[in-house]
């Protein structure tokens, strides 16, 4: 998943949330110690921590600006903290009964969400009776965020998915944009293997050992890697072994190739190693780093599993949430900061849009005229009005706590079976791994 790998590196432009601060009197400085929250945590002051100046940041300063606005007296101090920070800082703060070093928000990536709530359940406010209107957001944003009835965050970023693809190489192939559209994978793959023929050039790439196209197809189609009671589900899941039939597959016949870094990946969509690329949003921007190659690229739903029958053509990959902390002395003063304008505000939506690609799962930001004008990149395409429609498709999937280590335990697998091992063998061995991680 892009902000699992490197997002801070590459990514210009799509997705994962943002950092707010007012017009002045806003610092933005990595934290240093935990002292650094406790001392900004003054009457009037709300404190923020959160990651990606380009993307993140940005939105929360123009957030601020907002509500700069709504509340004059109010001032918001954005604190860089990546993500990895943010995770062991926030642990350390808890178990050694040190929360007033916390912020007043923080940003959240949507698959450590459920692990961090049960663990601290104490530690992150209800926002249950906010009096937000959550359900202006999408469904499967509102899966994540809910934990035993309770909403935890407020949704920020998509990570809708889309298959992104070169035109002029469909074009040579004898194929439109339509003609990868609304359709099966094994319909994917005859055609792939036509464009293959025809150009030389697989309609895919990925990062070898990682499970992220496998985690796609698995939500397209309604189904995680735990159940509902938070129960392993990987060794009797028949649509994860579909999903990884069709992976092999695609490799097999050469539709897909594997690098080994994900820098690498990014440089098969710019030097036209491949036709396209199925991910996130987010991957817009990296596929429009490259001026030159503006108005060959277009945009289409995913493909889904003929195995499945909830299978759909849409799913998501990446996204973050705002979550208020409890030990907040201006809580009251941060979810009204948030309801204002990540849950409430379509003009915040439409000024971060251009400059940064965040996608917003604000559903009425996606009547906003901005989000319906045609992208000269993708082929005057109004890519984030269909993202937006993608979004509120997607089948809500409950991660579950330990995602991080199924989703590894499934890469390793996949390159166990790539390599000759046997199907369940590898499967099992997965699930095995999962289990002691779960200390079953």
């Amino acid at each position: 998943m892009r902000h699992i790998k490197k997002i801070s590196k590459w990514i210009v432009g799509m997705l994962l949330v943002a950092s707010m601060t007012a017009c002045s009197a806003t610092s933005d400085s990595k934290v240093d110690s935990q002292s650094q929250a406790q001392n900004d945590q003054s009457e009037g002051t709300i404190t923020v921590w959160c990651w990606d100046p380009a993307f993140n940041i940005y939105a929360m300063k123009e957030a601020a600006k907002v509500y700069k606005e709504i509340n004059p007296d109010v001032t918001v101090n954005i604190i860089e903290t990546p993500w990895e920070d943010v995770q062991t800082k926030l642990t350390t703060a808890i178990t050694s009964n040190q929360t007033s070093t916390l912020p007043d928000i923080l940003l959240m990536q949507d698959n450590a969400l459920q692990k961090n709530v049960e663990n601290y359940p104490d530690a992150f406010a209800d926002l249950s009776h906010s009096g937000i209107d959550f359900s202006k957001f999408a469904e499967y944003k509102m899966a994540i965020s809910t934990i035993d009835g309770k909403i935890y965050n407020v949704p920020f970023d998509s990570g809708a998915t889309g298959f992104f693809v070169r035109t002029d190489i469909l074009e040579k192939s004898g194929f439109t944009l339509d003609d990868f559209t609304n359709i099966t994978w094994s319909e994917f793959i005859e055609k792939g293997k036509v464009v293959l023929e025809k150009t030389g050039k697989p309609l895919l790439s990925s990062q070898a050992g990682s499970p992220d196209l496998i985690c796609i197809m698995l939500q397209s189609a309604g189904v995680g890697m735990f159940k509902e009671d938070g129960s392993i589900y990987i060794q009797e899941s028949d649509v994860l072994r579909a999903a990884m039939e069709v992976y092999i597959e695609l490799l097999s016949t050469g539709i897909l190739v594997e690098v080994n870094e994900w820098d690498q990946y990014i440089g098969t969509i710019n030097n036209e190693v491949v036709a396209g690329t199925i991910n996130g949003c987010w991957i817009i921007g990296s596929i429009t780093a490259k001026e030159n190659q503006k108005g060959l690229w277009a945009m289409t739903n995913i493909p889904k599993l003929d195995q499945s029958s909830d299978a759909t053509n849409y799913s998501n990959n990446g996204g973050s949430g705002w979550m208020v902390l409890s030990s907040s002395k201006n809580q009251e003063v941060a979810i009204d900061f948030l309801a204002k304008t990540f849950a409430g505000s379509t003009k915040l939506y439409e000024t971060i849009l251009p400059s940064s690609g965040a996608l917003s799962t604000y559903l009425p930001a996606g009547d906003s005229s901005v989000y319906g004008e045609p992208n000269a990149f993708f082929n005057n395409q109004k890519i984030y009005e269909s993202l937006t429609e993608y979004a509120a498709q997607i089948p809500p999937v409950k991660p579950g706590k330990y995602y991080y280590e199924a989703r590894d335990a499934v890469g390793t697998a996949l390159t166990q079976i790539i390599s000759g091992v046997n199907f369940d063998k590898a499967i099992k061995a997965a699930e095995d791994t999962v289990r002691f991680a779960m200390g079953e």
